[in-house]
Order: C-alpha cells, then sequence, then structure tokens
C-alpha cells in the first residue's frame, strides 16, 4: 500500500512538471520568390508569439497577452524591432560569404539560426541552445556547456575558428542563453499561462 501511495505520488510530481521554452527562428533568404528576404519568429512552448519580416519591418504580437510585455519595458517592441532591422543586414552578410564559400552564384540558397533556451519550472533548471542551417543541412552549432562553436562541415571551419576567438562575443552568448533569455521566458509565461497551460509540453 505504502509502495502503491509513492508511484501515485510519484505520478502527480511528474505530470506536474513542465519544461517550458523560448526559440526565436531566423530565416533569410535568397531569391525565394513571394518570401520575405529576412523572417524572425518568436515561439514560446512552440506557440508563435511575435513576427517580424523584412517586409513589414515590424516586430508585432501574435498572442494579445505578449501587449503585457510593455508593462515591464515600454520599449520592448521598438527595441525588438530595431534588432530585427541590424540582424537582416548581418545575414545578408553571412549568406553572401556562404555562398562563395560553397562555390555557389546563382539560385534559392536558406540561411537559418534557431536559438533559445529550455527551463524547467519545477527544478529551475536552465539550457540553451544555438544551431545554424545553410540549405537545409548543419552549419554550425554552439556548445553551451563548453562556450565554444563546432563546426561538422569542413566549409563551416573557418566560421568556428573566427567565432571562437571572439571572447566577448563568446561571453555575450552565454549571458543571453542562460539570464536574459530565461528571464523573458519566464514573463512570458507569466503573462500568458492560462493559454500557455493548455498547449504546454508535459513531461
Amino acid at each position: 500500500m505504502k509502495i502503491l501511495f509513492f508511484l501515485i505520488l510519484l505520478g502527480l510530481h511528474s505530470a506536474a512538471a513542465v519544461i517550458h521554452s523560448l526559440k526565436y527562428i531566423l530565416t533569410m533568404s535568397s531569391q525565394v520568390p513571394n518570401f520575405p528576404e529576412f523572417v524572425l519568429v518568436g515561439m514560446v512552448d512552440d506557440v508563435q508569439i511575435h513576427h517580424y519580416d523584412s517586409n513589414t519591418r515590424r516586430l508585432q504580437p501574435k498572442q494579445d497577452w505578449m501587449n503585457r510585455v510593455t508593462e515591464d519595458n515600454p520599449q520592448f517592441w521598438e527595441w525588438q524591432t530595431a534588432r530585427g532591422l541590424d540582424t537582416h543586414q548581418i545575414f545578408k552578410g553571412y549568406i553572401e560569404t556562404l555562398k562563395h564559400r560553397f562555390n555557389q552564384t546563382g539560385g534559392v540558397h536558406i540561411f537559418q539560426w534557431v536559438l533559445g533556451c529550455e527551463w524547467d519550472d519545477d527544478t529551475g533548471e536552465v539550457s540553451g541552445f544555438r544551431q545554424v542551417g545553410y540549405d537545409g543541412e548543419d552549419f554550425i552549432s554552439w556548445d553551451v556547456k563548453t562556450n565554444t562553436w563546432i563546426a561538422p562541415k569542413q566549409q563551416a571551419v573557418i566560421t568556428k575558428n573566427s567565432w571562437n576567438n571572439d571572447k566577448e562575443r563568446l561571453a555575450l552568448y552565454k549571458y543571453s542563453i542562460t539570464r536574459e533569455f530565461p528571464d523573458l521566458l519566464k514573463k512570458f509565461v507569466n503573462y500568458g499561462r492560462s493559454s500557455l497551460m493548455r498547449t504546454g509540453r508535459i513531461t
């Protein structure tokens, strides 16, 4: 009887633990018809929370509860829009560099950066990730534990060495993944808790 009771408690504890996630998907494209050159999508628990693209040039909320973000940061939408504009220009350079490195001229090409974090609201444990893809394949990824970039492709070795030598940027990445993103995620989850809990992943 005690064992059964313990197992029931264990099951309830497991059901109550929720892993929340914050994910940003940034996509730069070249010569894709009827599609913005640059798109940024923010997701919380796989629910889209905001969207930016190079046609509208404005970060816009996709959930009503995301409008609450200005309670803590009145300049949030303007600040994030500016980041979108800057990132678009940076990604233009990236895709041109990769086209040259892969000996490509014209044609359709996609450069994608996926980054974010996961947070266990039961244990408080946080993990982060940054992954870069080119034309549908992994190009380079960031290891949060070692704070270094890993190159699965020969064409990415130059990038890996360059980015690993930029200690200031590595420190910024570490901070954003382990502090800034989790803080944002916790705020977003609080804003949309009633909605997210209906769609959240139970572990």
